[in-house]
């Protein structure tokens, strides 16, 4: 590394202070790696009130933030660290567009200024970067909703002198979520009807943010290699797969880590006993304990398959459901964590009235029982229809659950299939987003978990030695941003 850079992250949700999805978890871990790698990084997020600023450092003075024809609106400041570091964040506070009761919607149906909004966020981004004079090399944006962010840079703010080094990183989570607005939209982002083109943030007569922002960044990056081959296809593209072919010439995958200080059974406060590869015995009593706290009967010798996350199809709520009658004829018992579609809410919820010594259900989100379903399972569900990432199924690789999953995205990525003439690989896999495919799979699985118990317990201790860290990930995106920092260089000289 020739020097750190100084690097602006803005995102919409940052972990611990307000989650919908695993950008936040990024968002909250990736600076932190960063900064250890040596770049100097603040972080910009809204502060929703759902935040308690009375926790936070108010910084003096009022924020100007032009908003085209709404005018200038001011904004107040509050700083923090994100936890464990002393990497600085900032919260923006306008009570108009942040102090609601959710970060994108209500009821799940979304603001209808989500684009003012999130326009705002960027620019005021930017208007402090200036206020802190705090001249970026880079400015790391993520998805749609910082999208804009490289638009500006390469418009609004192309001869700002506070951002003559600054070159753009524009992470995307997940292409499903695009920011699709009206077109009076560039009124406000102020950068001229000139890019209303299909070629740059036009489509179907409206603005689609993330359009824009690929264009204009000078890298885009996923949050796996595989996503970043997938979203080039029909299949995966929600629309703009050939958008993102003209760009792939600078379109790259990372793929993400995991915080292993808080998802690790070797020191996880939540479980009921610690374990680790050269000792497992705390497991069972982790599977004990997960079976007292559903009410299920208390069996060693019973397969505990757990699945954690949004019923929605995207996670293959769907074809869980499908086969329900199937896997409760196998001598197994699930329990599940999450919420979402009412009808998978109810479906899953009214299955463990009908099962009780089978199924266990809890709707909602609870970080202490996601703690104790990874540590005390055997096997962990994650059919996704896509998955840029996904973290669970690293997540339970580290407490020895054997993730069954669908080969897309990220779980492509982390899991290899196994292979029981070699020993080798660390879950179970399938292909084909059918009912079939996925209960036959996980019919294997519980098959090696009876009749294999030397090929299932090789299976976990491969998967508890696997490590995906943000130290990893941190060091490729140093490589990328001396890359891009060396492209904006020689930008000024041509």
């Amino acid at each position: 590394m020739n020097g750190g850079k100084k690097v602006l992250f803005v995102a919409s949700e940052v972990v611990p202070f307000a989650k919908t999805g695993g950008l936040a978890d990024v968002a909250g871990a990736l600076p932190k790696a960063l900064a250890r790698m040596g770049h100097e990084v603040i972080v910009v997020m809204p502060r929703y009130y759902s935040i308690d600023k009375g926790s936070l450092k108010h910084v003096p003075g009022e924020l100007g933030v032009p908003m085209g024809s709404m005018g200038e609106l001011w904004a107040g400041v509050y700083e923090s660290v994100l936890p464990g570091s002393d990497v600085k964040i900032y919260f923006i506070d306008y009570e108009h567009f942040f102090g609601r009761s959710g970060l994108y919607a209500e009821n799940n149906v979304s603001y209808a200024d989500n684009d003012n909004r999130f326009i705002f966020l960027s620019k005021a981004a930017m208007q402090l970067s200036k206020k802190l004079r705090f001249q970026p090399d880079i400015i790391h944006a993520n998805d749609w909703h910082t999208a804009t962010i490289p638009v500006l840079r390469n418009t609004r703010y192309v001869f700002d002198p506070d951002f003559a080094n600054a070159a753009t990183v524009l992470t995307i989570h997940n292409l499903h979520y695009q920011g699709h607005f009206y077109k009076g939209a560039i009124d406000v982002l102020e950068v001229g009807w000139e890019h209303f083109t299909p070629d740059e943030l036009e489509e179907f007569d409206g603005i689609n943010f993330l359009k824009g922002g690929i264009s204009h960044a000078d890298a885009v990056t996923t949050v796996s290699r595989q996503y970043a081959r997938e979203i080039q296809t029909p299949e995966f593209g929600w629309g703009l797969e050939q958008h993102i072919k003209t760009h792939s010439h600078k379109l790259y995958g990372i793929l993400n880590g995991v915080d292993y200080e808080e998802w690790s059974p070797a020191v996880d406060p939540f479980i009921a006993k610690h374990f680790d590869l050269d000792d497992l015995s705390g497991k069972k009593v982790c599977k004990s304990d997960l079976q007292e706290e559903f009410k299920l009967p208390v069996r060693e010798d019973v397969p505990l398959i757990g699945f954690i996350g949004r019923f929605v199809d995207q996670k293959g709520i769907g074809l869980i459901a499908s086969v329900m009658h199937r896997i409760l004829k196998m001598d197994v018992q699930l329990v599940f964590l999450g919420s979402g579609e009412k009808w998978a809410e109810g479906f899953f919820s009214e299955l463990a009235g009908r099962h009780p010594d089978k199924v266990g259900t809890y709707i909602g989100y609870n970080n202490t029982l996601a703690h104790r379903i990874e540590a005390g399972c055997d096997l962990f569900l994650m059919p996704s229809l896509f998955e840029p990432c996904g973290l669970n199924q690293i997540y339970s690789l580290r407490y020895g659950t054997l993730p069954v999953v669908r080969g897309t995205g990220g779980l492509e990525d982390t899991i290899d299939n196994y292979n029981p003439y070699t020993g080798e690989g660390n879950g179970f896999k399938f292909y084909e987003a059918s009912p079939d495919a996925f209960f036959n799979t996980l019919s294997w699985a519980v098959d090696v978990y009876y009749n294999d118990p030397e090929g299932f317990e090789n299976l976990r201790k491969n998967a508890m030695k696997a490590r995906f860290s943000w130290d990893e990930a941190a060091e490729i995106y140093t490589e990328l941003y001396e890359m891009v920092s060396l492209k904006q260089a020689m930008k000024r000289y041509q």
